[in-house]
């Protein structure tokens, strides 16, 4: 705990590579504290990087998430923010707006393209592929946006764009180029969207 700094939350489903790169990057700084990283996956990878740097994890249900178990836990633990990274269920509308405005989620697209229910990690880069042969697309990118009630429909904060080749390019190479943008800019543009979106929660 790091006195009155900014206290955040982490919901991850998967590996946590950029869960990790936050978390890192909040210890650097005074202001801003990740005070645990839960997931819905007792196996998530997020889980055990936290352990690894010395953050408390959480392992939680859907149930649990739906019934109100989730918000009540983050209340009480007085989180300020909370920063969805891979996070794959559907968070329900009374904690969104709990949370308005203070709670961001990392896309690997450039949304509104290919976002929505069930378009997630490697199946977005298929569909990325497939666009990009039809000559539908000729980049693609990251998208960090504010989550509203519906998946990846919430205004966009920020994104960063790569280049596509037709000739070169495959779902896994797709996949390389955006995962170099997560790891140049996720971090430091999550910490200026807590930072800004706290500081204008508590303006009068």
């Amino acid at each position: 705990m790091k006195g009155s700094a900014v206290k955040v939350a982490v919901l991850a489903s998967g590996e946590g590579t950029n869960a990790e790169r936050l978390i890192r990057a909040a210890a650097e700084r005074a202001d801003v504290d990740i005070a645990f990283v839960g997931s819905n996956r007792p196996a998530a990878g997020a889980l055990r990087r936290a352990e690894s740097l010395g953050v408390p994890q959480w392992v939680f249900t859907k149930e649990e998430l739906c019934s109100g178990e989730v918000a009540r836990r983050l209340h009480r633990e007085g989180i300020d923010f909370i920063a969805l990274v891979g996070f794959l269920l559907k968070v329900p509308p009374d904690l969104v707006a709990a949370f308005g405005g203070r709670m961001l989620n990392l896309h690997p697209s450039l949304l509104p393209a290919f976002g929505g229910k069930g378009m997630y990690g490697d199946r977005v880069h298929a569909a990325v592929h497939a666009a990009l042969k039809q000559g539908g697309v000729h980049e693609t990118g990251i998208t960090l946006h504010w989550v509203t009630a519906e998946f990846d429909e919430g205004p966009a904060f920020f994104q960063a764009r790569v280049a596509l080749d037709v000739d070169t390019d495959t779902p896994d190479t797709i996949s390389e180029k955006v995962r170099a943008l997560e790891k140049a800019h996720y971090a430091p543009q999550a910490l200026r969207a807590i930072l800004e979106s706290v500081s204008l929660s508590s303006t009068p």
